[in-house]
């Protein structure tokens, strides 16, 4: 039988939230199996290190503000490089550009 780790089942999720998208950090716990479990999310993308495929600028709270204090310039402008409008006050349009895991 194969475990996944939760983090892994996490990246997983986050590489499915296409370009031009965001995901809140509840709804990417949901879909990896740990409903309730944002916080872990917000952890298992803080542990990533080095060069690495998963998009973690793509990912904000409930709602729909940046809140990663460490990085909020740099994944402010990830998202407006990929046509995602972030207000002087880091929040996103949820209504605009989130992404459930529902789509297709």
């Amino acid at each position: 039988m194969t475990h996944k780790s939760p983090y892994t089942a996490i990246y997983a999720v986050v590489k499915q939230i296409p370009a031009g998208r965001v995901c809140t950090y509840g709804r990417i716990a949901a879909l990896a199996g740990f409903p309730s479990q944002a916080r872990m999310v917000g952890y298992a993308l803080h542990a990533l290190l080095g060069h690495h495929d998963v998009p973690w600028w793509r990912v904000i709270n409930r709602v729909g503000r940046i809140s990663n204090v460490y990085a909020a310039d740099e994944q402010r402008s990830r998202l407006q490089a990929e046509g995602v409008i972030v207000n002087d006050e880091y929040l996103v349009d949820l209504n605009r550009f989130l992404w459930t895991g529902d789509e297709e």
